[in-house]
């Protein structure tokens, strides 16, 4: 028997080994297992089984696998095939796609430690210490010999990584240490903890009349507590509750008449929703004509159990999730299972509370803010079928639900469920790709669908639904866009808000009434500079300024997080003159409250959200009246239903407008639409403003009539001039290195063996290399080159043959990023 084995490294070919005999019987597609791979051993993955291999290969020459690791296949068939696709598609290595599917706490990995032979203590012997001292190869084998075995990344503080490397390959070629590896202990388990039982063999009556003379009080109760108890206690709570000692129930246990066992504890991340007494019980609300059609699509596919895409446009507040409600309430009813991703870890508290306050304990979650125990479980619950609905984010496609029956990706445009790190899949068209191999309905839904996911729908390669109106007739909030060059001319200077913005936010708040003010773009500044030499404080490894954060009094780095304090005089001309200049949400906060001093002000961005519960915690108290006016960055823009909310404040857009991205203007129109949908969703009528000092820009202008289908037919126009998609496939190449010359000589062959291999295809075009926008970043230089291509099978074949040449020529390909359908260009 022969294995196919995937490797989570950067390598993009699996490799065979053989079986040996008493092995077996138990291994199966699915499992992990540990393999001799060059000189160490690793962990791999069971992709396949062969009773054969290619008669060009000789059996002796293949390595046998170590060790199976698991009794059951961890990846089950419908997530190894997904994944398969995602890596082929991707262009990412197989291996590494498994590794993301799995949850953190469940991957296994080698652990190295090194020990001292019987000959290095020897050698150590016959050295005097200050010989010892005054060599770094010597000192190191004493560390290693003062302990009976050693990880060697203990000794890192006192070497670098590099010397480290050279000391213990050239003590282990001398054989003066022994250096093993072995799987790590499984960083997460389920937690267990001691409970204790009533014996099944007897009636309370009878353990009672057993030797009654020799029960004591304790004991009695302790039998009494058990035999009223509706659910088995935990050992520490039975002690509490009747204040006795644990030897009153060791002594039950010797007499067979209580059992103290081990039992399993959920760590479960929804325990502080409330359940509803009886599950897929929903509340019968009406629907509106355009709701109870779209439905009724959705239904007639479901039942029909064939794979069906649809896309739900409907406007802000149109009622999208009570259709997502009752279409996982039809699949559940039919023994089929439901998926729903949502865009960003923000909105999983508002989904997951509506969610169970449906479907009850059926619901999983998963996202990485769940701590390792809580993802550990609710992934246990779902592969075990206990599971029925699970929500989470863009990983979630990965969770292994069987028996799948409808997919639901909410706010289907968001850029966020694209993964920027190896491997980069995109989870809305993973979840399709699931969808079509399980025949499942997927459900996109969206007031402001991509460009590409519209086209589909305008081609029919996707189903069409539309909810044009929100429930209950209730209006469009209406939008005002303020010139802020005007503002400028009547205050003669700068101003963060206009007077109209004010005027408004001080009529909603005479109401009682609630507003949202928007900015995308945390912290107190934007940047800063001297007024002497006009120098800005930039990072020290990326080619952008740093963000001044005045709560931390740091200037921080938003792309690698790299620190510094406040500097009181400019570092390269030591003036006194340091500026800061453009406004973040801190900022925005801060002259809020000078404005409304007597309102609640509350701010949310990435720095008020870091704790776990804080977002959903001030979520509930602006939804609940308790804060008057919330500043935020986009994380406010969707999903969110407030209904006392009537004015929505956005401070500027024109950042995201001046990005050198094909897809900028239409990132500004979905953040404006979906801002301007928290105003107004309840029975009094919504206002927003928008300030810009390009109010002319047809995103704008289009967003203050809420007007997808014209923003749509300037948008695909100008897309279809300059061959961006949907009119091609896109190909990102990023060329990384720390030397720029080394960057630049890559960029230019990979470049060159690009134009070779289409270099007789008109349809191709390879734009690059170049600089990349962000040209450097984490202290590695960029450049880019693009692939334009009319279909993707075309794009993949010359990219195959261009990497195919630079492996031959030993270039090295981990300095080579490849983003296939790439979300931004930067």
């Amino acid at each position: 028997m022969y294995v196919e084995i995937a490797i989570p490294l950067y390598i993009f070919q699996t490799f065979t080994y053989s079986v040996p005999e008493e092995m077996q019987q138990d291994i199966q597609v699915g499992c992990r297992c540990l393999i001799p791979f060059g000189k160490r051993s690793t962990v791999g993955y069971i992709v396949a089984l062969h009773d054969e291999i290619d008669p060009e290969i000789s059996p002796e020459s293949l390595k046998e696998i170590l060790v199976v690791i698991d009794e059951t296949p961890l990846i089950i068939p419908e997530i190894l095939e997904l994944t398969h696709w995602i890596a082929d598609y991707y262009y990412a290595p197989w291996g590494e796609v498994i590794k993301a599917a799995l949850p953190a706490g469940i991957n296994a990995a080698m652990e190295v430690t090194i020990s001292v032979t019987e000959a290095g203590r020897e050698q150590l012997n016959s050295l005097d210490a200050s010989r010892i001292e005054r060599s770094t190869k010597w000192k190191a084998l004493q560390q290693i010999a003062n302990n009976k075995s050693l990880n060697p990344k203990t000794l890192e503080k006192e070497y670098s990584k590099a010397r480290l490397a050279a000391i213990t390959r050239e003590l282990e070629k001398d054989g003066l240490i022994q250096v093993e590896q072995q799987i790590e202990p499984q960083k997460t388990r389920a937690k267990k903890q001691m409970a204790v039982r009533l014996t099944t063999n007897h009636t309370i009556d009878e353990l009672l009349r057993v030797d009654n003379e020799d029960l004591s009080s304790s004991q009695k109760r302790v039998l009494d507590y058990l035999s009223s108890s509706a659910t088995t206690p935990f050992l520490t709570d039975l002690l509490e509750i009747l204040n006795i000692s644990v030897s009153v129930v060791r002594s039950l246990e010797k007499r067979g008449l209580v059992e103290v066992f081990s039992q399993t504890i959920r760590r479960n991340p929804l325990a502080h929703i409330a359940q509803p007494v009886q599950p897929m019980l929903l509340p019968i609300l009406p629907l509106t004509d355009a709701q109870a059609e779209a439905l009724e699509q959705i239904l007639t596919a479901i039942f029909a159990e064939e794979y069906t895409t649809f896309l739900l446009h409907g406007v802000t507040g149109s009622g999208k999730t009570e259709i997502y409600l009752r279409a996982m309430k039809a699949t559940l009813e039919i023994g089929k299972n439901a998926l729903m991703l949502v865009p960003e870890i923000a909105l999983t508290p508002v989904f997951s509370r509506r969610l169970c306050e449906y479907f009850g304990d059926y619901v999983a979650i998963l996202h990485s803010s769940l701590s390792e125990g809580e993802r550990f479980d609710e992934w246990q619950r779902i592969y075990r079928g206990e599971a029925k609905v699970v929500i989470g984010t863009r990983s979630a496609v990965f969770a292994p639900i069987r028996n799948l029956g409808l997919i639901v990706v909410d706010e289907e445009h968001e850029t966020s469920y694209k993964q920027e790190e190896v491997p980069r899949y995109n989870g809305r068209d993973s979840a399709i790709m699931r969808a079509l191999k399980a025949q499942a309905v997927v459900i996109l839904g969206s007031a402001t669908p991509s460009l590409e996911t519209f086209h589909n729908a305008h081609i029919k390669k996707y189903h069409y639904l539309t909810l044009p109106e929100r429930v209950a007739k209730r209006p469009l909030a209406k939008v005002e866009v303020v010139d802020m060059r005007e503002v400028f001319q009547r205050q003669g200077k700068v101003q963060i808000f206009s007077d109209e913005l004010i005027q408004a936010a001080k009529d909603a708040l005479a109401k009682g009434e609630q507003a949202i003010i928007m900015l995308n773009r945390r912290g107190f500044s934007a940047f800063v500079i001297c007024r002497s030499c006009g120098q800005s404080i930039r990072c020290r490894d990326c080619a952008v300024t740093l963000t001044y954060h005045k709560e931390a009094s740091r200037l921080i780095c938003h792309y690698c997080n790299y620190q510094v304090g406040i500097p009181k005089t400019c570092p390269t001309c030591n003036s006194m003159y340091i500026y800061y200049m453009g406004e973040g949400t801190e900022q925005i906060e801060a002259k809020v409250k000078e404005i409304f001093p007597e309102n609640k002000v509350c701010r949310v961005d990435r720095d008020t959200t870091r704790r776990k519960g804080s977002f959903e915690k001030i979520i509930n108290e602006f939804a609940d009246g308790l804060i008057d006016i919330l500043v935020g960055t986009q994380m406010l823009a969707k999903g969110h239903d407030f209904p006392n909310v009537t004015l929505v404040g956005v401070i500027s857009v024109d950042a995201g407008l001046s990005m050198p991205d094909f897809r900028s203007a239409e990132r500004t129109f979905q953040l404006l639409t979906q801002v301007a949908g928290r105003a107004g969703r309840g029975g009094a009528p919504g206002k927003v403003i928008i300030q810009s000092y390009h109010p002319d820009h047809y995103s704008l202008t289009h967003a203050s009539m809420q007007n997808y289908q014209a923003f749509y037919q300037q948008e695909i126009n100008f897309r279809r001039s300059l061959y961006y998609p949907p009119f091609s496939v896109l190909v990102n190449i990023i060329i990384k290195h720390k030397e720029l010359s080394q960057a630049q000589a890559l960029a230019s062959e990979v470049g060159r063996q690009l134009r070779l291999a289409s270099q007789d295809d008109k349809t191709i075009r390879i734009l690059g290399p170049a600089q990349a926008p962000l040209s450097r970043l984490r202290a590695e230089h960029r450049l880019q080159i693009l692939i334009k291509a009319r279909t993707r099978t075309r794009a993949r074949e010359i990219l195959d043959i261009a990497m195919d040449k630079l492996n031959q020529a030993q270039q090295d390909l981990n300095a080579i990023n490849i983003e296939v359908d790439p979300i931004d260009l930067m």
